[in-house]
């Protein structure tokens, strides 16, 4: 019929025939000479073919090809033997229409036709159909059929992106979160950004928070977060632990008691609240800690903290060694007079509550930048942990809180580095924060977006919870093994395209897609694409040419 073949394709059909099949494969056997075009395009590999059927057509992805002979004939057609597998087929009905449903119902038969995939055929395995979705690039096979995705279900059942470096990734993130937010508007977006790249991406649409404007005051920090904090670098002593344990908790005890007039204490003091005390009784704990709890998150002062170790220090009978309360106390003012750790102490002192700290964090309102780009990059090296785990955790509770009503998706660059796959690596809060995301986010509307170039390295567990993969190329053999085996879907002839596909390209599978299919993500204009240190030219940047002392400023923050 006229409209099952274009009029630039050759008059013969017939491609080869089945001649052994099983439960998920078939093998076709065909002929090609040298210069033919059936060679170079039909049977390439990862390209859909069909298997007809008459009132039905099996669609097949060829996964490898060779010939039967040893030698090559110039002269003559050579036979070849491809190997394909089944991906689903393309059903006719009496009316004549045609869907597409995954799996199939009959086995070819031996002998059965095998030919090009029909455009529309093409078209219909990878639409979405009454599901609905956004369009992000091309079909590598047919760049006219466009690559869509369901928003909806990529988030609510979270999402990976993988490839090794290079490929694209970071601009394949910032057109999957631009197409998110346009079609979700009450998504927050939070991206935890430690390379500091993504905030020339969003100029329109985020805001980007940096260790200058961060605001993430200490007493927001939980027990296991704070000791990581304070401890990292050296070994704790034994008691030291405990001993802090008990001065925050004495400490925001002391907070909520009665005060006195003070106006050294009030006006002057550094490490206390720059507001006048309550005089009428005890302050009623913040809203957000009606729970009393060893960890809630209500305010105290960290001259309380010093006051009570130093009492610690005066007792007659001991309960800690001298050694233990002297050292945590130098290091807690160590840590206080370190201008990298101001975004804990510096403004600390003028919140009481986490109302601002949480709006500015998740666009609460949103004042149309729903993007949050928060750069770890110039933190210390040894708070990113930590600060990871109390935004994973905030995210997760916000999103709980509002009962669905507020939708968080938390985006982790590098995701290895926070839930990698050795349990004794790795900070066990910012495991757990994610692994909650992950696991019990959807009812609650926080989502998990995972991109990393070493799914090796990462937790598969948590991969195993990303039901939509954007995976690009991964040359390390374990990086691919692991996919294979956190996907149940994902059949080994498909992953082994991974190690050769293109930058910008990407085979995507899972809930958010009809079908598997290697596609390649749209291109972005430059003011849109991600970049490590800032927008410039290249002249602009190598005109720019720091001291020695600008160096050294910004090493020490």
């Amino acid at each position: 019929m006229p409209d099952r073949r274009g009029t630039g394709q050759p008059p013969e059909r017939v491609l080869g025939r089945v001649i052994a099949c099983d439960g998920s494969r078939a093998t076709i056997l065909s002929a090609v000479s040298t210069g033919n075009w059936l060679a170079a395009d039909a049977w390439a590999i990862g390209r859909m073919v069909s298997i007809n059927l008459g009132r039905s057509r099996i669609v097949a992805l060829v996964y490898r090809v060779h010939a039967v002979e040893a030698a090559w004939t110039d002269t003559a057609e050579n036979p070849i033997q491809v190997e394909v597998e089944f991906l689903g087929e393309v059903l006719e009905s009496p009316d004549g229409a045609t869907r597409f449903q995954s799996g199939i119902t009959g086995y070819p038969p031996i002998g059965a036709v095998a030919h090009r995939i029909r455009a529309g055929d093409l078209a219909l395995v990878h639409d979405l159909g009454e599901r609905g979705g956004v369009v992000i690039g091309q079909v590598t096979q047919d760049a006219s059929i466009p690559a869509t995705v369901n928003i909806q279900d990529m988030l609510s059942r979270h999402f990976a992106l993988l490839g090794t470096t290079g490929v694209g990734k970071s601009s394949a993130v910032a057109l999957l979160l631009r197409k998110a937010v346009s079609v979700r508007p009450r998504l927050r977006v939070l991206i935890l950004d430690p390379h500091n790249e993504y905030s020339s991406a969003f100029p329109d649409l985020a805001l980007t928070i940096d260790g200058e404007a961060l605001d993430l005051p200490f007493w927001m920090f939980k027990q296991e977060e704070l000791a990581d904090i304070v401890f990292r670098g050296r070994p704790a002593l034994d008691d030291e632990p405990d001993i802090l344990r008990e001065a925050v908790a004495a400490a925001r005890e002391r907070y909520r008691m009665p005060a006195t007039p003070d106006a050294a204490r009030d006006l002057g003091a550094s490490l206390l609240l720059k507001r006048p005390l309550d005089l009428g009784g005890g302050r009623s704990a913040a809203p957000e800690a009606a729970a009393e709890g060893a960890d809630a998150p209500t305010p105290y002062r960290l001259k309380d903290v010093f006051k009570v170790i130093d009492e610690m220090i005066g007792l007659h009978e001991q309960r800690w060694p001298r050694a233990a309360l002297r050292s945590l106390k130098v290091r807690l003012e160590s840590l206080h007079a370190d201008p990298r750790y101001r975004f804990m102490f510096g403004r600390a002192n003028m919140y009481e509550t986490m109302a601002p700290i949480l709006g500015q964090i998740f666009r609460i309102p949103l004042h149309g930048r729903p993007i949050t780009a928060f750069q770890l990059g110039g933190l210390p090296g040894e708070v990113v942990n930590a600060v990871a785990s109390v935004l994973s955790r905030l995210a997760f509770e916000l999103a709980m809180a509002s009962e669905g009503a507020l939708e968080v998706l938390v985006l982790c660059e590098e995701a290895h580095r926070y839930v990698p796959a050795d349990p004794q690596l790795g900070f066990a809060p910012t495991r757990q924060a994610i692994a909650r995301i992950a696991k019990e986010g959807r009812k609650y509307g926080a989502y998990l977006g995972v991109v990393t170039q070493r799914p090796g390295e990462l937790d598969p567990t948590i991969l195993s919870q990303c039901s939509t993969i954007f995976a690009m190329r991964l040359a390390n053999e374990r990086d691919q093994q692991i996919i294979r085996s956190a996907i149940s879907d994902a059949s080994a002839s498909t992953i082994a395209f991974l190690s050769s596909i293109g930058n910008r390209e990407a085979i995507a599978f899972g809930e958010g897609v009809a079908t598997t299919m290697r596609m390649r993500f749209a291109a972005l204009a430059p003011h849109e694409l991600p970049a490590m240190g800032g927008r410039g030219t290249a002249e602009e940047k190598q005109r720019f040419d720091p001291t020695l002392d600008d160096l050294l400023r910004r090493m020490r923050a």
